[in-house]
């Protein structure tokens, strides 16, 4: 069963889940939009800088992501002279690393879903006398719901999962910063191999449940566009 340990790691890991998602979809939102619509030369070194998440190690990332937020970084140390303290090994840092690794699995989804939509709809709100915000939440939202859906999923579940950046810039300080990953390490390094399954177990099923949902409600988007449009 899981002791107290366990559950401070467990609420730990779903705040920083749902912070790290609500702030990549309000991010994520009106960057996915302009990665759609721009026809910008260079567009592919943003798209490039976004999706190096998706192959840099994530001890990488953890490493410098640690040295800005530390107190000798640029980020650090400028907070440290305004009287306040760095960000490493503290759960706000926690949310920066992990939006900043996150960061492609909302993006992308949206950036699919927001070129899919294609500019005739547009065309038609506009000639409706839309304004660009109306035409935006109430034409582009709604047609890309499927895409909401998988990029809060796809984020959430990518951030329950982070190891390699949450051990860096948070280290493993329980009740602060101990997520569950870094338990179930804990608990595997010190051969408690019943905690660990618990921990692991609970989250497979978690992210299996998730996965599920994504395609069965993307399933029934398709087949309801599918049965409108016939």
């Amino acid at each position: 069963m899981l002791n107290d340990s366990d559950l401070s790691a467990l609420f730990i890991t779903l705040k920083l889940a749902v912070i790290t998602t609500i702030i990549l979809l309000i991010i994520g939102t009106p960057l996915a939009w302009w990665l759609a619509r721009s026809r910008l030369r260079f567009k592919f070194l943003i798209e490039a800088v976004i999706a190096l998440p998706l192959v840099l190690p994530p001890t990488v990332l953890g490493f410098y992501l640690l040295i800005a937020l530390g107190p000798n970084g640029p980020i650090g140390g400028a907070l440290q002279s305004l009287g306040g303290q760095p960000l490493a090994f503290t759960f706000t840092g926690l949310i920066i690393g992990s939006v900043f690794y996150s960061m492609p699995f909302v993006v992308q989804p949206l950036q699919s879903a927001f070129s899919a939509i294609g500019e005739r709809p547009l065309e038609v709100a506009a000639t409706l006398r839309a304004s660009p915000l109306d035409r935006f939440f109430t034409v582009v939202v709604p047609l890309a719901r499927p895409g909401f859906l998988t990029a809060s999923v796809l984020g959430f579940a990518h951030t329950i999962g982070e190891f390699g950046v949450v051990l860096m810039i948070g280290g493993n300080i329980p009740g602060q910063t101990q997520v569950l990953s870094i338990a179930i390490y804990d608990h595997v390094e010190a051969l408690e191999y019943s905690q660990a399954h618990w921990l692991s177990g609970g989250l497979l099923l978690l992210s299996f449940i998730m996965l599920m949902t994504v395609y069965a409600l993307n399933r029934r988007f398709s087949l309801r566009n599918v049965s409108g449009i016939s």
